[in-house]
C-alpha cells in the first residue's frame, strides 16, 4: 500500500470515528432527554403550557334602607390587541388567494371595531400592525430576541368598555382582540354618608366604614380556571380543563335613609356657612330601636375622590372625637335622683348658693349663666340648665352612685358603634376625683364623650329607659338579593325605670318652651323634649371665653318618641359675635330637621301643626316612609 493510500485511510477512519462519536453523544443526549430526565422535561412543558387564571368575584352592593344603592361595583372591560395573531392566522392559509381573502375580511372587522370605539381606521390599523421593541441583550430569553428585539404581543386598546358595547364587539370576532374584565367600586352619591360607607383604596382593600366592617360579607370569593396556552401564551379556550366559578359578594342593607341623610347634610352645610365651625356633627336615630337613620360630619369628603382628602378629614368624628358635653350631661344626675326616689320633679334646691358643705368639705359651685334669686325645682334645674342645681342633684346621689348612673348611660365606655375606631371617652372613677369634680362633672365638665355617646344617652330616655345598641346594618342579602339575615334592635342594659324616663321626657319638654333655654327648638303642635349644651373649649390648657362646643340633643314626640336628633357644633362663631351657645348654633337646626322629618315620616301631631316647607326635592315621592 502506498503512503498516499495509507493517509487516506487514516483520514477516513478519523472522519468515521468523529461521526460515530457524534452519534454517540446525540444518542446519550436522547437517552437523557427521553429516559433519564423525561418526567422533568414533561413537567416543564406542561407548566409552560398550563396556567391557573383567577376569576375575580364581584363585590356586593351597599344599600340604604329603601334599597337605594350607596356603593356598587361596575364592570370594567379592558380591550387589548395581539397584532401578531392576525399574521399567524394568515400564514396558515394554503394559497395566496385564501390569504388575501382572510386579510380583507379581518380589515373589514377592524373597520367596524374602529366605528364602535369612535376612532379612525388608520388608528385601529396601527394597533394591529406587528411591531417589535428593543430589549437589552442581557435580558434576552427567547430566540427572537437574539438581535435585541422582542415582539410586542400586547397593546392596550381601550379601558372602561361597557358590557353592552363589549357584547357588540365580541360578535365581530376580531382576530387578535382580547378582553379582561375587572370591577371598579363606585359611590353614586359622592360624599353622602362618606364616614359611614367607607371606600376601597387603590389596592382594592376596604378602608373604613361599612366597606371595612362588613368586608367579610361584601368581598365574596374569587374563582379560577385551568387553561392551556399556545407558544405565544394565548389561551386555547377549547382546552380548558377545570373551572371554579367565583362566589360574588353579598349585599348589605343599612338602616340609614338617603332622604334623611340629604336633609341633615343640607342642614350641616347651613351650619358651616353660618357659623364657620372647626367641626360639626348631626346624628339621627330611631328612638325605639336605636337604628341609625342618618349621620353626617363636617369636614367630609367625596368617596369617589378619597385620595384628595387628608386622613384627618376621613375620620368619623362622631365616634372618634371627644368633647366636654356640657349641660346635656345634666340628664344623668336628674335621672338618677328621680330613679332612686330621692327627689320628684317638684323637689326644690337652693340655687342661690355660691358653695356648699359636702362630705365635710366646702365645695364651690360653677357659675350659672343666669342668676337665680330663688330655689329651683328639679324640673326648673333642667329647663333653666342650672349648674348649681345639677351639682346638688349629684350630691344627693353621692359620688359612687352618680358615677354608676353616668356609666349606665354609656359614658366612659364605647357604645358598640360598628365603625370608626370609636373612642371610649373619659369618666374618672370617684376615687380619682379632685375636690371640685362633684360640682363640675354633673354640669358636663371634667368628663369627655363622643357625640355618639351623648346621642345614645339621651336615647335611653326616649326608648323608655333602656340604653340601645347603635346599629347601622339592617339586613344581609345573598348574591341573588334574597334576605339571609335581619338584625334586630338590641338593648345594652336598662338604665332607668320607664316611669322615670316618662318623668324626664316631661321635664325635658320645658327646655323647648318659652321658659326654657331652647325655645327656638319648639315645634307648634308637637312635643319636643331636649337639652341644650354649651361647653368652653380647652385652649392651651385653659378654658377659653371665646371658643365653645354648642349642642342640642332631643327627641319627639315626647309622649311617643319616634326620632332622636343630636346637633353638635364645635368652635362655631356667630356672625354677630355672640357666644356659640347650643341654643344659638344647634337648637334651630334641630327644629328645621325635625320639621322635615315630621312630614317625611308622617309623624302625627298632638295638635294641628303649622305647614312646614321641606328642603330638597328628593322627598316628594317618599312621604309616609317609615324608618
Amino acid at each position: 500500500m502506498t503512503a498516499r493510500g495509507f493517509a487516506t485511510n487514516i483520514r477516513l477512519g478519523l472522519v468515521a470515528g468523529l461521526v460515530l462519536l457524534g452519534f454517540g453523544v446525540l444518542a446519550a443526549r436522547l437517552v437523557q432527554l427521553h429516559v433519564v430526565d423525561r418526567e422533568h422535561y414533561l413537567a416543564q412543558i406542561q407548566n409552560s403550557r398550563h396556567d391557573i387564571v383567577s376569576v375575580i368575584a364581584r363585590r356586593g352592593d351597599i344599600y340604604d334602607t329603601r334599597r337605594d344603592i350607596l356603593a356598587t361595583s361596575q364592570t370594567e372591560i379592558t380591550l387589548a390587541v395581539d397584532p401578531w395573531a392576525v399574521s399567524k392566522k394568515i400564514e396558515f392559509q394554503r394559497t395566496p388567494a385564501q390569504r388575501e381573502r382572510l386579510a380583507a375580511k379581518e380589515r373589514e372587522k377592524r373597520a367596524k371595531l374602529a366605528s364602535e370605539l369612535g376612532i379612525s381606521v388608520v388608528e385601529i390599523e396601527a394597533f394591529f400592525t406587528p411591531t417589535w421593541r428593543d430589549l437589552p441583550v442581557a435580558q434576552d430569553t427567547r430566540d427572537e430576541a437574539a438581535d435585541g428585539r422582542v415582539r410586542v404581543e400586547w397593546k392596550k386598546l381601550r379601558e372602561g368598555v361597557s358590557e353592552e358595547a363589549f357584547a357588540r364587539i365580541e360578535a365581530m370576532h376580531v382576530t387578535g382582540l382580547t378582553a379582561d374584565r375587572s370591577y371598579r367600586r363606585v359611590y353614586p352619591h359622592n360624599e353622602l354618608a362618606a364616614h359611614l360607607i367607607g371606600f376601597l383604596n387603590k389596592e382594592g382593600a376596604a378602608s373604613g366604614g361599612v366597606e371595612s366592617f362588613a368586608d367579610l360579607y361584601l368581598s365574596g370569593h374569587d374563582g379560577w380556571r385551568e387553561v392551556e396556552r399556545d407558544a405565544r401564551r394565548t389561551e386555547l379556550a377549547q382546552f380548558r380543563n377545570r373551572e371554579v366559578a367565583p362566589s360574588d359578594g353579598w349585599g348589605v342593607v343599612l338602616s340609614i335613609d338617603t332622604a334623611i341623610q340629604h336633609i341633615i347634610e343640607q342642614e350641616l352645610a347651613f351650619i358651616v356657612s353660618s357659623f364657620k365651625p372647626g367641626k360639626a356633627t348631626i346624628i339621627v336615630s330611631d328612638a325605639r330601636s336605636g337604628f341609625l337613620l342618618g349621620l353626617a360630619n363636617y369636614p367630609t369628603f367625596n368617596l369617589n375622590a378619597y385620595g384628595d382628602a387628608p386622613l384627618d378629614v376621613q375620620r368619623n368624628i362622631a365616634a372618634t372625637d371627644l368633647i366636654e358635653p356640657g349641660s346635656t350631661f345634666k340628664i344623668v344626675a336628674a335621672s338618677g335622683a328621680l330613679n332612686e326616689g330621692l327627689v320628684t320633679p317638684s323637689t326644690k334646691f337652693d340655687c342661690t348658693l355660691a358653695s356648699i358643705l359636702y362630705q365635710g368639705r366646702e365645695r364651690k359651685f360653677m357659675r350659672d349663666d343666669h342668676h337665680f334669686d330663688h330655689a329651683l325645682a328639679v324640673s326648673e334645674i333642667i329647663s333653666h340648665s342650672s349648674n348649681n342645681g345639677a351639682a346638688q342633684l349629684a350630691m344627693r346621689l353621692g359620688d359612687r352612685r352618680f358615677y354608676d348612673y353616668a356609666r349606665a348611660f354609656g359614658f366612659g365606655e364605647r357604645t358598640g358603634f360598628p365603625i370608626g375606631h370609636e373612642e371610649p371617652g373619659m369618666l374618672a372613677d370617684p376615687a380619682k376625683w379632685s375636690v371640685p369634680d362633684i360640682t363640675r362633672i354633673p354640669a358636663g365638665y371634667s368628663v369627655a364623650a363622643t357625640p355618639l355617646q351623648v346621642h345614645y344617652a339621651m336615647s335611653s330616655i326616649a326608648s323608655g329607659g333602656s340604653l340601645m345598641r347603635p346599629q347601622l346594618i339592617r339586613q344581609i342579602l345573598d348574591a341573588q338579593g334574597e334576605v339571609v339575615y335581619s338584625f334586630k334592635p338590641a338593648a345594652r342594659r336598662v338604665v332607668i325605670a320607664p316611669a322615670t324616663a316618662e318623668s324626664m321626657a316631661a321635664m325635658l319638654q320645658k327646655v323647648a318652651s318659652e321658659e326654657g333655654t331652647a325655645k327656638v327648638a319648639a315645634i307648634p303642635g308637637f312635643e319636643v323634649a331636649g337639652k341644650t349644651g354649651t361647653a368652653q373649649k380647652l385652649i392651651g390648657g385653659r378654658y377659653s371665653e371665646r371658643n365653645h362646643v354648642g349642642s342640642f340633643v332631643g327627641f319627639f314626640p315626647a309622649s311617643r318618641p319616634r326620632v332622636v336628633i343630636t346637633v353638635v357644633v364645635d368652635d362655631g362663631h356667630p356672625a354677630d359675635g355672640r357666644i356659640a351657645y347650643g341654643a344659638t348654633v344647634a337648637a334651630p337646626s334641630f327644629r328645621k330637621i325635625a320639621e322635615q322629618l315630621i312630614q317625611y315620616l308622617d309623624i302625627k301631631p298632638v295638635a294641628s301643626p303649622l305647614p312646614v316647607p321641606i328642603a330638597g326635592k328628593l322627598l316628594a315621592h317618599n312621604k309616609g316612609a317609615r324608618p
